[in-house]
This record gives C-alpha cells, structure tokens and sequence, in this order.
C-alpha cells in the first residue's frame, strides 16, 4: 500500500509543518507516503492539478459532507482502499473553498474528519495523525488504545 496526501495550499507556519512532518514520519514507518502540495487557485485550475497527482489511485475526497467514520472504520476503510488496485490511496484536502465539485463527483469516496469545517492546513494534521492512528490499528498496536 502507498499512501499520497494531496493537498491545496501550503503549510508554512513551522510548528504545524513539524508536527506534520513528525506524523507524516511515524506512518512512513508502516507504509510508504507521500505528501503533494498544489498551489491555492480557481476551480479550473486546481482541479486538473488533483486530478493529475491522484492520476491512478483510489481517490478519497476528504469534505465536511463525507461520511463520518470512527478511528477503526477509518482505519478498514484506509486497508480496503489501499488492496485494489495498485494498492496507492490519494486523500484529497481541498483550500479555503474546499474541493472542486467535479473532483469530488470523480473522487471514489467522500470521508469527513469531522462536522465542523477546519482550515486546510489543521485538516491536513488531523489526517496524517489519523492514518498514523489507522495503521497502528491495523497491526493491534497501542497507539490507539
């Protein structure tokens, strides 16, 4: 399985980009994991931009309409994606105005982090904490408990 966080915008504010990259870090330790940021832009720029760094995967559209999934569902979800195909999952965060509508009609799934609305840069932290969180899970690890 390989993993590929896409997502809008940069984080540049340090302590959040280390935390990322300490997260980003411990899933490296399970999976292999890549991060690829897109410059902030109108739809119909940033939606060939996913679309390219996603090219190939199963794609899921990380949005506040997804669906709500615990940590283990999450975790399943991660393992399910990750067995088909070439095994390469892309999990898309969308800038300040979300995601493309036609990036996430295309996108293979819809998962939400949460009901409340986030800024792109705290999501991003959310998620690559999660997939940590979803690979321990996966190997009985205690991490999770």
């Amino acid at each position: 399985m390989r993993l590929v966080v896409v997502a809008v915008g940069r984080v540049k504010d340090r302590p959040l980009r280390a935390a990322i990259d300490e997260y980003l870090g411990r899933v490296r330790r399970y999976v292999a994991c890549d991060e690829i940021e897109i410059p902030d832009g109108p739809p119909a720029k940033v939606g060939p931009l996913l679309a390219r760094a996603s090219a190939g995967a199963s794609v899921i559209a990380m949005e506040v309409n997804g669906k709500a999934l615990g940590s283990e569902a999450f975790a399943a979800g991660v393992e399910r994606w990750g067995s088909r195909g070439k095994g390469v999952v892309a999990l898309l965060i969308g800038g300040a105005d979300g995601l493309p509508p036609d990036v996430s009609a295309a996108a293979d799934d819809r998962w939400s982090l949460s009901p409340l609305t986030f800024p792109h840069r705290l999501a991003r932290l959310v998620l690559v904490e999660q997939l940590y969180r979803a690979m321990t899970l996966l190997r009985g690890e205690p991490y999770a408990h």
